[in-house]
């Protein structure tokens, strides 16, 4: 019966195995405190590089914000880092990109820069370089890998490199595939030497991030990362492509019976109607926004960063859970779902004891739950409108 309202076998054992109470208050506070290691946990990545390599234009694009906007770290062809400053993600504040002090330079000392800049506080490096590969970027790899981190080689400003391949190209006849291959190829060649097995060398541009290895460098961070971690960095990555979208609405759907149980036992000594659980429900919902970048602040810095209008991108947003949220409206969705849940309120009443002991529990659990599953299906889809829309407009500036 379970699987025909959607609710899983593993979802209903992992309740009755973790919710042993049968008072409201001891489950509610057991459930909010899973909820709060998953995002009370911090991200702090390093990104480090020469001056003019694009530290501060990747951190920019890695956030999802413009080089202008108000949450922009600096950029400019100088020095403008002279010591570590901390960028939080505009919505995700436990993910940290720090901008360090630049390499390659004769301040710039091996032995001590790690130090100097914090080495442990750090959950792995990110090498930035817009030229050719360089002593120093050597020297740096193979200090992180003695202090047993992990790190990543960008080489940024690829764009630049096939400009200037275009107007040689009739010398040559390098195509642009020769060319990225030829970049990947001297980079992975010198990091092999410090590193063993196969560099992690992505190239691309932080001006035009659907293209290139941007959304590989995504996953392959994500594949790394575990736990609690990985959640935080990926609910915080634009949406570069399908599978990201995917699996953000995966990870949002294993906690998705946690939030409606903080939802529904949130509202006991408060009335217990679906009306008081309201509140919950809408700041889950806003929250699932954010994760997709529907929200008006994320659409805001989208439309700065790729020029296409904030009205025109909400059009792409076409579902109720991504427009302003009514409280009438999710009240009217919750009271039409009531009559068809009465079954399964009574299954996860027995197999879930708090839920026996709430008056309509096991109906506000299951309304809550389905409005939520529902939400993260129409969100999702939303999200990847957005993108598509994005890269269309990408793919025909570049024809023009």
């Amino acid at each position: 019966m379970a699987s025909q309202f959607g609710i899983s076998e593993a979802e209903m054992n992992e309740m009755s195995s973790v919710l042993q109470s049968y008072k409201a208050t001891d489950v509610l506070a057991q459930v909010e405190g899973m909820l709060e290691q998953m995002t009370s946990v911090t991200l702090n990545i390093a990104v480090t590089g020469e001056s003019g390599a694009g530290k501060s234009s990747f951190i920019n694009a890695f956030r999802g914000v413009d080089d202008e906007g108000p949450e922009a770290a600096e950029t400019g062809v100088t020095a403008t880092t002279q010591v570590a400053l901390a960028y939080p993600h505009p919505m995700a504040h436990n993910v940290l990109l720090w901008d360090l002090p630049g390499i390659g330079t004769t301040s710039f000392q091996p032995g001590t820069y790690l130090e100097d800049v914090g080495l442990l506080k750090y959950d792995f490096f990110i090498i930035v370089t817009a030229d050719r590969f360089q002593e120093y970027h050597y020297a740096l790899a193979k200090c992180i890998m003695q202090a047993q981190k992990k790190f990543y080689f960008i080489r940024n400003k690829v764009d630049r490199d096939l400009e200037a391949n275009a107007m040689r190209r009739s010398q040559k006849g390098l195509s642009d595939a020769d060319v990225l291959d030829h970049l990947r190829a001297n980079c992975e060649k010198n990091l092999t030497m410090c590193q063993g097995g196969k560099p992690r060398v992505f190239l691309l541009s932080c001006f035009d991030p659907q293209r290139y290895d941007f959304p590989v460098l995504q996953m392959t961070l994500l594949e790394e990362l575990q736990g609690h971690k990985q959640h935080a960095l990926l609910l915080s990555l634009p949406n570069l492509s399908a599978t990201l979208i995917q699996n953000k609405k995966k990870a949002l759907a294993g906690a998705v019976w946690k939030r409606a149980m903080v939802a529904c036992l949130s509202s006991v000594g408060v009335g217990n109607s679906l009306c008081s659980i309201i509140p919950k429900v809408m700041d889950t919902l806003k929250s699932y926004q954010q994760a997709f970048c529907l929200d008006a602040d994320s659409l805001h810095r989208l439309a700065s960063i790729t020029g296409i209008s904030f009205e025109e991108l909400q059009r792409e947003v076409t579902s109720t859970y991504g427009k302003q949220l009514s409280a009438n409206a999710l009240e009217s969705t919750l009271s039409q779902a009531v009559p068809v849940q009465q079954v399964l309120a009574k299954q996860l009443e027995r197999r879930v004891p708090v839920l026996g002991t709430v008056i309509a529990g096991g109906v506000s659990f299951v309304a809550c739950y389905f409005l939520l599953t529902s939400a993260l299906k129409n969100l999702s889809e939303d999200g990847e409108r957005v993108m598509q829309r994005i890269l269309l407009v990408a793919v025909s500036k570049q024809k023009a």
